[in-house]
């Protein structure tokens, strides 16, 4: 069976979030990972006051995974998202390969496709710095 590329958005219960990040993280991972996906990239993307109150939440934090699974694991996903304490609601959407490999990039902190430009951001600031100062370096110089 071919392997989708899927996004996932889920919206988690922030408290629990805030209380155990590193759990909470692990805990939708191993969803994902019952249900065969190959996960690519993961980030929490923005924790705030919700539109509505969902099962007595107010706030939640949304997590996008970005990963690839056949296309019968959704199934297992949607059960076990409604079963679990720490997600609220989730949503998968199948994305074309180059959405994915663009988005997976964005959020890795990645330049390129192959991974060969992955940086930090603080790195790449530095680097902007130095490059200024060699500039005004080189027109003071000048005059």
């Amino acid at each position: 069976m071919a392997e989708k590329l899927y996004e996932g958005m889920f919206l988690l219960d922030s408290t629990k979030y805030a209380q155990e990040p590193e759990e909470t993280t692990q805990h939708l991972l191993d969803i994902l990972d019952k249900a065969g996906a190959t996960i690519a990239a993961h980030r929490p993307w923005q924790d705030g006051k919700l539109a509505y109150e969902i099962d007595g939440h107010r706030k939640g934090l949304h997590y996008l995974v970005y990963f690839r699974m056949p296309g019968a694991g959704a199934t297992s996903i949607t059960r076990s998202c409604k079963l679990s304490e720490v997600v609220l609601r989730h949503m998968l959407i199948n994305q074309p390969e180059t959405l994915f490999n663009a988005m997976v990039n964005a959020i890795s902190g990645r330049r390129d496709n192959d991974g060969e430009g992955r940086r930090s951001a603080s790195h790449d600031e530095t680097e902007a710095v130095e490059t200024e100062d060699e500039e005004e370096e080189v027109s003071s110089e000048s005059n």
